[in-house]
């Protein structure tokens, strides 16, 4: 059976890091300027650390491709050939891109580096990839919008370039991404399209007659308004094999802002689906879309993918992603004794049963000893404390390990 490629974001370092560790076997990144998604916290993606960033991926045997899928203007182009060597010099291995005046830059100063072509052209044909193959082009990233069987169709036409779609994330209200409501709404202060979106698709909103200003028209399901321009977000786990089949040769997931805790247990999850469905051939991947509930979301859709966006794929009362499971802690990477260094994410208790996840290890565990940094056994961990504790059963590869709540939890809107 044909592998496919699971690519996962990589907002920072550290995240770059897990996200190979869980499962991927590329990463996207990008840098401030140059890309559709501007990080505010962490060890950021810079160009003084993009060689770093990219050689790491490289040593843990991923590719890393980068991002320059702006809509660049004028004053984007002329930074861009003030840096475009510097990419160059950081070897990745695809340009990810979506404008005419950066592709001719990338084929005039990087011409031995693939070019993927950004869902953000909205390519929803075979002609148009066809356009971008005779470019030059050696990957599409399709459009949000296609249904699987359109998919199918264009890897029949043309079955001699790699194809990529999006099967895991959030939306946009937009076509795959061309959003201005973000400029619009802060005045040209947050620009979607060039990585500082403030996500109006997810305010609150109510709906005023013009003729009659102050009364609300009840659109609204409770007190907070309704969120009638947010979509939930796009789950296609259990259509893994669908997607296989149809001739697409990388599943990329959404997420470059999201947490390490949601990069981790997302590859994890669509790593454990892929293979599960190549070496054991089974189809009823149903499982995995129980463990994707763990992660913050908006509730799940299909989207497109079946052939319709249906009414139910908006999340009419919510804009925060709500997680089934809460992220209790983060291994530190030390171990002493059968303890070990945790950052708590949230509090813990003495004798609470957990779900440690690791890259290759999954199972429950009670928390024997919670131990602070003067050696005192206490009752409770507190949110951002550094602790050590002991557990019942401890993890083999503690150095990337995370421990979060059991089951999922069902959220009352």
């Amino acid at each position: 059976m044909r592998n496919v490629e699971l690519l996962m974001p990589a907002g920072n370092l550290e995240k770059l890091e897990y996200a190979i560790k869980y499962g991927a076997d590329a990463v996207y990144l990008g840098v401030v300027d140059f890309s559709l998604r501007a990080m505010r916290k962490g060890s950021l993606i810079t160009m003084e650390n993009l060689n770093q960033a990219i050689e790491t991926a490289h040593l843990l045997g991923a590719k890393a491709y980068l991002t320059l899928n702006i809509f660049a203007f004028n004053n984007d182009i002329r930074l861009l050939e003030e840096n475009i060597e510097r990419f160059a010099e950081s070897k990745p291995d695809s340009i990810i891109l979506s404008d005419f005046g950066v592709f001719n830059l990338v084929k005039k100063y990087m011409p031995k580096t693939d070019i993927h072509i950004s869902t953000q052209t909205n390519t929803l044909n075979y002609e148009s990839v066809k356009f971008w193959k005779d470019l030059g082009a050696s990957r599409v990233i399709l459009a949000r919008e296609l249904a699987i069987k359109d998919i199918a169709e264009i890897r029949k036409q043309v079955p001699d370039i790699e194809l990529e779609c999006f099967v895991h994330g959030s939306q946009c209200v937009s076509f795959s991404g061309r959003c201005l409501l973000s400029d619009y709404f802060t005045d040209g202060e947050r620009k979607a399209n060039h990585g500082n979106c403030s996500q109006p698709c997810r305010w609150s909103y109510k709906l005023v007659e013009e003729t009659r200003p102050g009364q609300y028209y009840e659109i609204n399901q409770d007190e907070r308004g309704t969120h009638i321009l947010s979509p939930k977000d796009l789950c296609l786990v259990e259509y893994i094999p669908q997607l296989i089949e149809a001739g697409v040769d990388s599943l990329k997931v959404e997420g470059r802002t999201k947490s390490l805790y949601y990069v981790s247990a997302v590859a994890k999850t669509y790593r454990n689906a892929i293979d599960d469905y190549i070496h054991n051939n089974n189809t009823d991947l149903s499982k995995y879309f129980i463990e994707l509930q763990k992660v913050g979301n908006r509730g799940y859709t299909t989207g497109f993918a079946l052939g319709e966006n249906k009414p139910d794929s908006y999340s009419y009362d919510i804009s925060k992603g709500l997680a089934g499971a809460d992220f209790l802690c983060e291994f530190k990477g030390e171990e002493n004794n059968g303890k070990f260094l945790v950052k708590i994410k949230n509090k813990i208790q003495q004798n609470d049963e957990v779900e440690i996840i690791t890259p290759n290890e999954q199972f429950r565990a009670n928390i024997n000893k919670i131990i602070d940094e003067d050696g005192d056994e206490i009752p409770v961990g507190n949110t951002n404390a550094d602790v050590w504790v002991e557990f019942s059963q401890s993890p083999k590869d503690y150095k990337y390990a995370m421990a979060r709540t059991v089951g999922v939890k069902t959220h009352v809107s």
